[in-house]
């Protein structure tokens, strides 16, 4: 339980029993005046009332003095009767009163009234005295109650002067020697509360700062200013740019490799925002940009390459931007301190990748030229003015003829490879039918349907609009997408393929 919960619970509840005891106290106070004032207000009064009467009694009962007082005390105890069987006395008493007024001589009235007046008196004394054990029975019943309300108050407030010093000050007590024990540098000092409260809280959170400082001083400078060197030293031999950068965008190391790729010396660039760096810099804005942007922390990897002027040619790099996340030491969760920024250089495969091209384009084009030269002289000797020939030779030159058009196909896709690769293809954009280039690349595909069994099934509607294209790139475009389909279907299959207008488009689709 928490230390503040205690106090609250202990307070709270001596506070409680404080208010209980006031209540108990001013309940029986004025349960015993109310028992007090019930005696003096009426049987008092009749006392005193019928005193007055006995003594005006006593008197010359002849004079009209007597009569008045006597009358005029019987009146008032008419109107303070409040004991049962007092009424009925009062009645009598003025019943004799009356015959004694007719018959002031008579002594037997005399006597008849004084009993009256007795019996009146005997009456409320007796209930004086009933009233007054009822004061006591009250009186008692309070004093046992304030004196069990007093007990539990003393007991609660004894337990708390027993034991809340010192579940306040031993704690205090012992991480003050803790803190002692910190300050003359013996980090291997640790606080043990097994309480779960706010002095719980406390030593654990003393723990971690010793742990802390324990790491800390176990770490030599010399052994840390060594291992700073030894990364510098790695990350200046990387033969690839290197980018270190904090959480705020402080650029905190760079290898030899970055500074002759960003152009800026290694004073203007370490300690400064990166940010503000790249409003003047074009390279170094692309290459933060991408974590400016972004909304995670996560590993990045550029694919697009950089085209950059380094070492008197253009370089290509690939980036690669690498998140650093650490948890830092008696924490649990994970915490992002910086990006470094990789830049792998591709310049040698991209050199062998601009070879390659240009070998197939000089491929291609070389072997246009032999292989038109081959379909020109198969149509010499088609022509039947330079001679005829027999049925063999005939048969010959069709095979000839037809690889040979393979052949100027195969280096004419070859060359617009290389095209499409350089990124120099050109596009003969013309009015072109959908069926036609659908028609053409089902042709093209034939061959590696049936060798499945698979069937083609066409659905078109009738006079569909002509479109804007370039029907053998197109073609090529559908070709490669019937033949993933082809691939990837069952033997004996059936690949359905349509072409729809909607909104002035044509879209081909396939169905299965």
């Amino acid at each position: 339980m928490k230390i503040k919960a205690k106090l609250t619970l202990g307070v709270g509840l001596l506070f409680l029993f404080i208010i209980l005891l006031s209540v108990l106290a001013t309940y029986y106070i004025n349960a015993l005046n109310k028992d007090t004032q019930n005696i003096l207000v009426a049987n008092y009064n009749t006392l005193d009332y019928s005193r007055n009467m006995l003594i005006a009694l006593d008197e010359d009962f002849s004079s009209q003095i007597a009569i008045r007082k006597f009358t005029e005390n019987l009146a008032k105890q008419q109107k303070n009767i409040t004991e049962i069987g007092e009424k009925e006395l009062t009645e009598n008493l003025a019943l004799d009163f009356e015959k004694l007024k007719l018959n002031p001589k008579d002594s037997l009235q005399y006597l008849r009234i004084r009993k009256d007046l007795t019996d009146i008196m005997l009456l409320n004394m007796q209930a004086i005295q009933r009233k007054s054990d009822i004061a006591k029975h009250t009186a008692t019943i309070a004093t046992w109650w304030i004196a069990a309300t007093g007990t539990l108050c003393f007991l609660i407030a004894f337990i708390l002067l027993v034991n809340l010093p010192g579940s306040i000050a031993n704690p205090i007590k012992e991480l003050t020697q803790s803190i002692k024990q910190i300050a003359a540098k013996n980090y291997k000092e640790r606080v043990h509360f097994e309480s779960q409260d706010e002095f719980g809280e406390l030593a654990y959170a003393f723990n971690v700062m010793a742990q802390k400082l324990e790491e800390y001083d176990s770490s030599k400078l010399s052994k840390i200013l060594f291992e700073k060197k030894r990364i510098e030293t790695l990350v200046n031999n990387l033969h690839d740019p290197v980018i270190g950068l904090d959480e705020n965008f402080i650029l905190l190391f760079a290898n030899e490799e970055a500074y002759k790729v960003i152009g800026i010396k290694q004073e203007d660039l370490i300690g400064k925002n990166a940010k503000e760096i790249a409003l003047k810099n074009d390279l170094l804005r692309h290459i933060i940009q991408d974590v400016v942007l972004a909304t995670d922390n996560k590993n990045v990897i550029d694919n697009k390459p950089l085209k950059i002027y380094a070492d008197n040619k253009e370089s290509y790099f690939n980036k690669e931007i690498i998140n650093i996340m650490i948890t830092p030491t008696g924490e649990q969760i994970s915490r992002h301190i910086g990006y470094v920024f990789l830049l792998k250089n591709i310049t040698p495969f991209k050199e062998l990748d601009f070879a390659k091209t240009n070998f197939i384009a000089t491929i291609s084009h070389e072997l246009k030229t032999p292989i038109s030269s081959i379909k020109m002289s198969i149509q010499l000797l088609e022509n039947e003015k330079i001679g005829k020939i027999n049925e063999e030779q005939k048969n010959l030159v069709e095979s000839i003829k037809g690889d040979s058009e393979r052949l100027l196909k195969i280096t004419g896709e070859l060359l617009n490879m290389t095209q499409i690769e350089s990124g120099n293809i050109q596009l003969s954009i013309l009015p072109s039918d959908p069926k036609e280039i659908l028609q053409y690349a089902v042709n093209a595909t034939k061959t590696q349907a049936e060798q499945k069994n698979i069937k083609f099934e066409i659905s078109c509607p009738e006079n569909l609009p002509m479109v804007q294209a370039d029907s053998e790139k197109t073609a090529w475009v559908l070709t490669n997408l019937i033949s993933n389909a082809i691939r990837y279907s069952f033997e004996k299959s059936t690949i359905n393929l349509s072409i729809s207008s909607n909104n002035q488009q044509i879209k081909f689709a396939n169905q299965g």
